[in-house]
Order: C-alpha cells, then structure tokens, then sequence
C-alpha cells in the first residue's frame, strides 16, 4: 500500500488543491493532506483549526483521503504518518524552482521523494492570495473554491450590520 503526503498552508482551500488531491487519490492507495503552520506566512485568514475543517468538509468525498495538522519539518510528519512520498503541486515555472529545491532538501535530510504533479490549465491561475483579496472585497469566488470553502469566506467577510436606533 502507497501513502502519500501532500503538505500545504491551504489557507484556504481550494479547486486547485483539491483538484491535486482528486489526482492523487486516483493514484496512490492512501492520501494524507496536511495543513502545515507556515511562520513565513504570518498567521493566516484561517487558523490551523479553520484549515483543517475546510480540508476535511472538502474532501469528505474521497474515501481514502485523510487530512491533519503538523507545524514542524514536513518530513518529520512524513515519517510519522509513514508516507511513501510528498506530494506537490506544480502550476508554473516558478513554482517549479521553489519546490524543486525543497524537494531536494527535503531529501537530503530525510531520504523522502517528492513527486510533482501539474495543475490543470483549469485551475493554474488559482492562488490562496488571490481568492482570500477577492473575497475579502465581495468578489464571487465561487467557481474557485469547494462549496464549504465559499460558506466560510462569505461568513468572514459578511458586512456588519448597522445599528439603527
């Protein structure tokens, strides 16, 4: 049995990622999505908590995705979860540089493979950025997050009601 690990901030989720877990879920036996703390990224429009409802409500369709929450070395939780590989996606050049350098540290300290996977023309323009900006001014950001996704921006961003005396 093949265990992968996909690890992301997934902050929020969305179609692109889970487009990433649908591929991988075809492929491999077992599939554990992890929302890592990433301290670079500050603290988030979500907290990890957040994250990892978001992840588990968007993927409850898929029978051998698990998901939990790790803020140490991504090769740390890979060999606790036992995972075979990690998992990354890929949607341009430039992400390519960045995760290819990870993957190759994440070798050399831990002797874990990572397996890049590309995004559909779909969903390669999505970004957690840029869904977050775009909901947080009113946008429609429906076609590019899962539904509970959408439910929980609208909820975060919902105008305050006046009070009228």
């Amino acid at each position: 049995m093949t265990r992968v690990l996909y690890p992301g901030s997934f902050d929020p989720i969305h179609n692109g990622h889970l487009e990433l877990i649908e591929v991988a879920a075809d492929l491999w036996d077992e599939v554990v999505v992890a929302v890592v703390g990433n301290p670079g990224k500050g603290s988030g429009l979500f907290s990890l908590d957040e994250r990892l409802d978001l992840v588990r409500a968007s993927t409850e369709h898929l029978a051998n995705v698990t998901a939990t929450m790790h803020s140490t070395l991504v090769v740390d939780l890979a060999r606790e979860v036992g995972a075979d590989f990690l998992v990354k996606g890929l949607r341009a050049v430039s992400d390519f540089e960045s995760e290819l350098q990870q993957a190759q540290m994440n070798h050399a300290i831990s002797g874990v493979h990572t397996v890049f996977l590309p995004s559909a023309t779909a969903h390669s323009f999505v970004a957690s950025k840029l869904v977050r900006e775009i909901a947080r001014f009113g946008g429609d950001i429906a076609s590019t997050v899962p539904a509970p996704v959408a439910a929980a921006l609208a909820a975060r961003f919902a105008p305050d009601e006046e009070v009228t005396a």
